[in-house]
């Protein structure tokens, strides 16, 4: 098959999935594959799983759609399971990007300062505001003007704390850069980096939207660096597979986002929500300690099976949220689909970088196999290029 009637924006390789089950997905010619994609981190409980199609298909015999014209309950019960007891409010979106597109319209409305703090190797989105603060000239390519006022820092850089001052509306950032290579945070950085924000009066927004929904072992990732933003936001992984995104600010910010101020036509669409209640339900203290301790018996198995591989530079990610690097002898599209004839789905990031999300409720014994495979397909191609030099 060869898409002849859309834009071709995405790299597709030579299969269409049609279908899964828990956590693994069937091809058009039948050949069956064990994911570590969650497409794209966003099947965070794997497919066709029972509590979340039976409250989808619930709804869908009631509404799918009114407007926000009117008061929306489930919207509610969703917006409060996400703000978990704390002060905060919810704004609903249809994607990370415009959850990201709405904190930046916040940030500056309520502070009345346009400058923003992002980082190299980012990745917020891409719509204009969004993609003005991706630290990514590839993505920003061809573009140009982008939005004004938005400069780039290095990540885990202390010279980074330097650049927060009182005239910035807010410094944006992920907790583990997900695109940009799979490079997580320093825990002593970040506190400095929200701690800066708090002395000088800027806002922190926390894009939590690859990293968010259980991906590394807690409800959001800034949970595990005991971080306090001002506003976070969320996508992929809220609804398993239904579009929908969410930005969680701090109530006080509601002075600035009254009505007219911000909104979408389809935002916190009924059957969304459905499964986004379901998800956040689900996404319980003791599941979360479960895949801890699952990650643990990955990033171990990683240590002994894959890192030792010469063509491996080094591992990366935190949780379920893995990066390994690459020698550029190995080109980490060949690897994918190595994997792929092996019956294993990957994706990649930044530099040449093997990329892994599995559902984060993949049992030990799946996720074992897959790093299995991982190390027998990088010790085949390590074999190959050494013959062949």
């Amino acid at each position: 098959m060869t898409m002849q009637h859309v834009f071709p924006t995405y790299q597709r390789f030579p299969f269409a999935i049609t279908d899964g089950q828990g956590v693994h997905l069937t091809d058009n010619h039948g050949k069956t594959y064990l994911d570590f994609t969650a497409g794209i981190g966003v099947c965070n409980f794997g497919y066709h799983q029972p509590q979340i199609q039976a409250a989808v298909t619930q709804q869908l015999t009631h509404i799918w759609h009114t407007s926000n014209l009117y008061e929306n309950e489930l919207q509610d019960a969703v917006a409060g399971l996400l703000a978990n007891g704390e002060e905060r409010l919810v704004y609903f979106a249809n994607s990370g990007t415009e959850a990201n597109e709405a904190a930046l319209k916040l940030a500056r409305k309520y502070t009345g300062k346009t400058g923003i703090l992002a980082f190299q190797h980012s990745f917020h989105g891409r719509t204009y505001g969004a993609m003005s603060m991706t630290g990514n000239p590839h993505i920003q390519a061809g573009y140009a003007p982008l939005v004004p006022g938005i400069t780039f820092a290095t990540y885990n850089d202390d010279a980074a704390l330097d650049k927060i001052t009182p005239e910035l509306a807010a410094v944006i950032l992920e907790v583990v850069q997900g695109e940009g290579g799979v490079f997580a945070g320093q825990t002593a950085w970040l506190q400095a980096v929200n701690a800066k924000c708090q002395a000088t009066g800027v806002l922190l927004i926390i894009d939590e939207v690859q990293t968010g929904i259980g991906r590394t072992g807690y409800r959001m990732a800034y949970e595990g660096y005991g971080l306090d933003p001002d506003i976070y936001t969320v996508a992929k992984g809220l609804a398993n597979g239904l579009p929908v995104g969410a930005m969680v600010g701090r109530r006080q910010l509601a002075t600035a986002f009254g009505p007219g101020s911000h909104g979408s036509t389809f935002a916190g669409n009924t059957v969304a929500m459905a499964a986004a209640k379901r998800v956040l339900t689900q996404l319980t203290p003791a599941l979360l300690t479960t895949v801890r301790a699952h990650a643990e018996l990955v990033w171990q198995a990683l240590a002994t099976q894959v890192e030792p591989i010469p063509v491996v530079k080094q591992i990366t990610g935190k949780g379920l949220m893995i990066g390994i690097h690459l020698d550029e002898q190995i080109p980490v599209n060949q690897v994918i689909t190595r994997l792929q004839v092996e019956g294993l789905l990957t994706l990649s990031a930044g530099d040449n970088t093997l990329r892994l999300l599995p559902p984060i409720v993949m049992q030990p014994a799946d996720l074992l196999a897959g790093i299995a495979l991982i190390a027998k397909v990088l010790t085949t191609l390590t074999t190959e290029v050494t013959t062949n030099e």
